[in-house]
Protein backbone atom coordinates (compact mmCIF):
# COMPACT_ATOMS: atom_id res chain seq x y z
CA UNK A 1 0.00 0.00 0.00
CA UNK A 2 1.57 3.65 -1.09
CA UNK A 3 1.60 5.98 2.00
CA UNK A 4 -0.63 8.73 1.98
CA UNK A 5 0.67 12.13 0.84
CA UNK A 6 0.24 15.12 2.97
CA UNK A 7 0.15 18.07 0.74
CA UNK A 8 0.17 20.53 3.99
CA UNK A 9 3.47 19.14 4.74
CA UNK A 10 5.15 20.12 1.66
CA UNK A 11 3.11 22.87 1.46
CA UNK A 12 4.78 24.56 4.41
CA UNK A 13 8.07 23.13 3.62
CA UNK A 14 7.73 25.18 0.20
CA UNK A 15 6.16 27.96 1.86
CA UNK A 16 9.43 28.45 4.38
CA UNK A 17 11.89 27.64 1.98
CA UNK A 18 10.63 30.88 -0.09
CA UNK A 19 10.33 32.85 2.86
CA UNK A 20 6.50 33.61 2.45
CA UNK A 21 4.31 34.42 5.29
CA UNK A 22 0.45 32.47 5.45
CA UNK A 23 -0.73 36.16 4.00
CA UNK A 24 1.39 35.81 0.80
CA UNK A 25 0.48 32.15 0.43
CA UNK A 26 -3.24 33.19 0.79
CA UNK A 27 -2.68 36.80 -1.79
CA UNK A 28 -1.26 34.28 -4.65
CA UNK A 29 -3.89 31.50 -4.15
CA UNK A 30 -6.71 33.79 -3.45
CA UNK A 31 -7.31 31.23 -0.38
CA UNK A 32 -7.95 32.10 3.10
CA UNK A 33 -5.47 32.04 5.55
CA UNK A 34 -7.44 29.89 8.09
CA UNK A 35 -7.84 27.08 5.61
CA UNK A 36 -4.13 27.44 4.61
CA UNK A 37 -3.38 26.92 8.20
CA UNK A 38 -5.68 24.06 8.39
CA UNK A 39 -4.18 22.75 5.40
CA UNK A 40 -0.64 23.06 6.74
CA UNK A 41 -1.47 21.17 9.84
CA UNK A 42 -3.38 18.24 8.13
CA UNK A 43 -6.74 19.27 9.65
CA UNK A 44 -8.04 19.63 6.38
CA UNK A 45 -8.27 18.01 2.99
CA UNK A 46 -8.28 19.96 -0.35
CA UNK A 47 -9.96 19.12 -3.85
CA UNK A 48 -7.95 18.88 -6.99
CA UNK A 49 -8.68 22.11 -8.05
CA UNK A 50 -7.75 24.01 -4.61
CA UNK A 51 -4.52 21.85 -5.11
CA UNK A 52 -3.91 23.29 -8.69
CA UNK A 53 -4.35 27.06 -7.62
CA UNK A 54 -1.58 26.74 -4.82
CA UNK A 55 0.52 24.77 -7.51
CA UNK A 56 -0.30 27.69 -9.79
CA UNK A 57 -0.15 30.44 -6.79
CA UNK A 58 3.47 28.61 -5.62
CA UNK A 59 4.83 28.09 -8.61
CA UNK A 60 6.03 24.87 -8.25
CA UNK A 61 4.85 21.27 -10.09
CA UNK A 62 1.91 20.02 -8.42
CA UNK A 63 3.59 16.92 -7.57
CA UNK A 64 5.53 18.93 -4.74
CA UNK A 65 2.19 18.47 -2.96
CA UNK A 66 2.49 14.46 -3.08
CA UNK A 67 6.23 14.04 -2.42
CA UNK A 68 6.88 12.13 0.81
CA UNK A 69 9.89 13.79 1.54
CA UNK A 70 9.42 17.29 0.42
CA UNK A 71 9.69 18.27 4.03
CA UNK A 72 13.21 16.98 4.12
CA UNK A 73 14.02 17.62 0.15
CA UNK A 74 12.90 21.63 -0.57
CA UNK A 75 12.40 22.62 -3.41
CA UNK A 76 15.38 24.15 -5.35
CA UNK A 77 17.27 23.85 -8.27
CA UNK A 78 18.95 21.49 -9.45
CA UNK A 79 21.62 20.91 -12.78
CA UNK A 80 22.62 17.44 -14.72
CA UNK A 81 19.43 15.68 -13.54
CA UNK A 82 17.67 12.73 -15.68
CA UNK A 83 15.20 9.98 -15.14
CA UNK A 84 15.39 6.35 -16.35
CA UNK A 85 12.30 5.14 -17.13
CA UNK A 86 12.01 1.10 -18.32
CA UNK A 87 9.20 -0.19 -20.59
CA UNK A 88 5.96 0.59 -19.11
CA UNK A 89 6.82 2.35 -15.96
CA UNK A 90 5.54 5.67 -14.70
CA UNK A 91 2.47 7.16 -13.43
CA UNK A 92 -0.44 5.60 -15.25
CA UNK A 93 -3.98 7.18 -16.29
CA UNK A 94 -6.88 4.66 -17.87
CA UNK A 95 -9.85 5.41 -18.95
CA UNK A 96 -12.48 3.55 -21.45
CA UNK A 97 -11.27 6.19 -24.58
CA UNK A 98 -7.40 6.12 -24.01
CA UNK A 99 -4.16 5.13 -21.40
CA UNK A 100 -1.91 7.76 -20.54
CA UNK A 101 1.79 7.34 -19.34
CA UNK A 102 3.65 9.70 -17.93
CA UNK A 103 7.42 9.15 -17.86
CA UNK A 104 9.71 10.62 -15.62
CA UNK A 105 7.02 11.48 -13.00
CA UNK A 106 9.77 11.65 -9.98
CA UNK A 107 11.15 15.25 -11.39
CA UNK A 108 9.42 17.65 -10.38
CA UNK A 109 8.89 21.69 -12.29
CA UNK A 110 9.50 19.85 -15.70
CA UNK A 111 9.68 22.25 -18.74
CA UNK A 112 7.87 19.45 -20.88
CA UNK A 113 5.63 17.09 -20.42
CA UNK A 114 6.30 13.47 -21.97
CA UNK A 115 2.93 11.66 -22.44
CA UNK A 116 2.36 8.20 -23.60
CA UNK A 117 -1.24 7.77 -25.31
CA UNK A 118 -2.79 4.56 -26.13
CA UNK A 119 -5.72 5.90 -28.34
CA UNK A 120 -8.85 3.81 -27.85
CA UNK A 121 -11.59 6.07 -28.69
CA UNK A 122 -12.86 5.55 -32.28
CA UNK A 123 -15.30 7.90 -32.73
CA UNK A 124 -15.26 11.76 -31.73
CA UNK A 125 -18.68 11.25 -29.86
CA UNK A 126 -16.84 8.30 -28.10
CA UNK A 127 -13.65 10.92 -27.31
CA UNK A 128 -16.40 13.12 -26.07
CA UNK A 129 -15.37 16.94 -24.66
CA UNK A 130 -12.75 18.21 -26.70
CA UNK A 131 -8.66 18.92 -24.38
CA UNK A 132 -7.70 22.03 -24.20
CA UNK A 133 -4.66 23.01 -22.23
CA UNK A 134 -2.21 25.87 -22.20
CA UNK A 135 1.19 26.19 -24.34
CA UNK A 136 1.90 23.57 -27.53
CA UNK A 137 2.14 19.78 -28.15
CA UNK A 138 4.15 17.68 -30.46
CA UNK A 139 3.04 13.84 -31.39
CA UNK A 140 4.69 11.21 -33.05
CA UNK A 141 2.49 8.57 -34.07
CA UNK A 142 4.31 5.26 -32.78
CA UNK A 143 1.54 3.02 -34.03
CA UNK A 144 -1.31 2.58 -35.47
CA UNK A 145 -3.38 5.41 -37.11
CA UNK A 146 -5.21 8.39 -36.17
CA UNK A 147 -7.22 11.42 -37.20
CA UNK A 148 -6.65 14.20 -34.73
CA UNK A 149 -9.58 16.45 -34.70
CA UNK A 150 -9.48 20.28 -33.43
CA UNK A 151 -12.16 22.89 -33.43
CA UNK A 152 -9.93 25.13 -36.09
CA UNK A 153 -8.84 23.07 -38.78
CA UNK A 154 -10.58 20.06 -40.52
CA UNK A 155 -9.68 16.53 -38.76
CA UNK A 156 -5.91 15.27 -39.94
CA UNK A 157 -5.05 11.65 -40.95
CA UNK A 158 -1.63 10.38 -39.06
CA UNK A 159 -0.18 7.53 -39.76
CA UNK A 160 2.63 5.54 -38.12
CA UNK A 161 5.65 7.92 -38.23
CA UNK A 162 3.76 10.75 -39.10
CA UNK A 163 3.76 13.92 -36.33
CA UNK A 164 2.31 17.01 -35.86
CA UNK A 165 3.02 20.35 -33.67
CA UNK A 166 0.02 22.29 -32.70
CA UNK A 167 -1.32 24.74 -30.14
CA UNK A 168 -2.62 23.02 -27.84
CA UNK A 169 -4.98 25.89 -26.33
CA UNK A 170 -7.18 24.62 -29.40
CA UNK A 171 -9.86 21.83 -28.92
CA UNK A 172 -8.25 18.56 -29.71
CA UNK A 173 -8.82 15.17 -29.56
CA UNK A 174 -7.00 12.01 -30.58
CA UNK A 175 -9.44 9.46 -32.77
CA UNK A 176 -8.14 6.12 -33.57
CA UNK A 177 -8.47 4.45 -37.22
CA UNK A 178 -8.87 0.86 -38.04
CA UNK A 179 -8.73 -2.11 -35.31
CA UNK A 180 -4.82 -2.53 -33.88
CA UNK A 181 -3.01 -0.92 -31.21
CA UNK A 182 -2.78 2.69 -31.79
CA UNK A 183 -0.10 4.60 -29.55
CA UNK A 184 1.18 8.08 -29.75
CA UNK A 185 4.23 9.38 -27.87
CA UNK A 186 2.59 13.32 -27.05
CA UNK A 187 5.46 15.89 -25.80
CA UNK A 188 3.45 19.31 -24.20
CA UNK A 189 4.31 22.51 -22.52
CA UNK A 190 2.95 23.81 -19.96
CA UNK A 191 2.36 23.45 -16.22
CA UNK A 192 2.00 19.80 -15.71
CA UNK A 193 -0.87 20.32 -13.09
CA UNK A 194 -2.78 22.39 -15.88
CA UNK A 195 -2.27 19.31 -17.99
CA UNK A 196 -3.30 16.52 -15.67
CA UNK A 197 -6.67 18.85 -14.39
CA UNK A 198 -7.51 18.27 -18.52
CA UNK A 199 -6.92 15.42 -19.26
CA UNK A 200 -7.85 13.12 -16.33
CA UNK A 201 -11.43 14.45 -16.00
CA UNK A 202 -11.77 12.46 -13.05
CA UNK A 203 -8.74 13.83 -11.39
CA UNK A 204 -10.95 15.83 -8.71
CA UNK A 205 -13.20 12.99 -7.47
CA UNK A 206 -10.14 10.74 -7.16
CA UNK A 207 -8.20 13.83 -4.98
CA UNK A 208 -11.71 14.31 -2.82
CA UNK A 209 -11.59 10.80 -1.96
CA UNK A 210 -8.29 11.12 -0.71
CA UNK A 211 -6.36 9.33 -3.04
CA UNK A 212 -3.81 10.56 -5.55
CA UNK A 213 -5.18 12.04 -8.36
CA UNK A 214 -3.58 9.26 -10.77
CA UNK A 215 -2.54 5.96 -9.90
CA UNK A 216 0.96 4.19 -10.36
CA UNK A 217 1.42 1.27 -11.58
CA UNK A 218 3.60 -0.68 -14.60
CA UNK A 219 1.45 -0.75 -17.60
CA UNK A 220 2.58 -3.85 -20.21
CA UNK A 221 3.35 -2.21 -23.51
CA UNK A 222 0.34 -3.71 -25.98
CA UNK A 223 2.10 -4.99 -29.69
CA UNK A 224 0.59 -5.69 -32.85
CA UNK A 225 -0.80 -8.98 -33.20
CA UNK A 226 -0.74 -9.29 -29.42
CA UNK A 227 -4.18 -10.59 -27.85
Amino acid sequence: MSPTAKPGSALRAVRLEKGWTLAEVSRRTGLPISTLSKVENDKLSLSYDKLARISKGLEIDIGVLFAQDAARHPLSLVTGRRSIARVGEGRSIETNTYGHIYPATELLNKRFIPIIAEIRATSLAEFGEMIRHAGEEYAYVLEGCIDLHTDLYAPVRLETGDSIYFDSGMGHAYVAVGTGPCRVLSICSGPESQLIAAIDRDAAKSVAAAEPPVSIKRAGRRRAGSS
